[in-house]
Formats: C-alpha cells, structure tokens, sequence
C-alpha cells in the first residue's frame, strides 16, 4: 500500500443527540449561561442557551481529563500499528 502525506481524514459531520437532563442540571447550566452573558464572554449581555453550553464543556473536559487523554493515546497507537 502506498504511503501517504495525508492520514485518514477525520469526519467532521454533526451528529444530533436528545438527552434528558435532570431539572436541577438544566438550571445550573441555564444560570452558567446568564453568567457567563453578563461577564460578556458569551456575547453583548446576551444569556448563552444551556445547549449552545453543552459542547464546549464536554470539549473542555475531554481535553483535561488525563486519564482519557492516556488511554486514548494508547488505543489510537494500537490502531495505528494495526494498519
């Protein structure tokens, strides 16, 4: 097989998720959002909806999560010895 500069290209294509929340988290992430409006980060005064917030924080903690961040590397070195 040929090597290539390029590696497997990553697909990138929403995937549309429904969740339940329980009523208490809704009303903390619904408080974060209006928070985080009024310190501006989210836009001019303006509240950030719960689920605008839900991505983000999900990335934040996958990215500092090290345990995660450890296995993935292993399984992703595994893959890559497989091909």
């Amino acid at each position: 097989m040929t090597k290539l500069k390029l590696g497997p290209i990553a697909d990138d294509t929403p995937v549309k998720l429904t969740l339940e929340l329980p009523a208490s988290l809704h009303r903390a992430l619904t408080l974060y959002g209006e928070l985080l409006g009024r310190s501006g980060t989210g836009g001019p005064g303006a509240a950030v909806p719960p689920q605008k917030l839900v991505v983000p924080m999900l990335e934040r903690f996958l990215a500092s999560d090290r345990g995660f961040a450890k296995a993935r590397r292993n399984v992703n070195a595994g893959r890559r010895t497989e091909d």
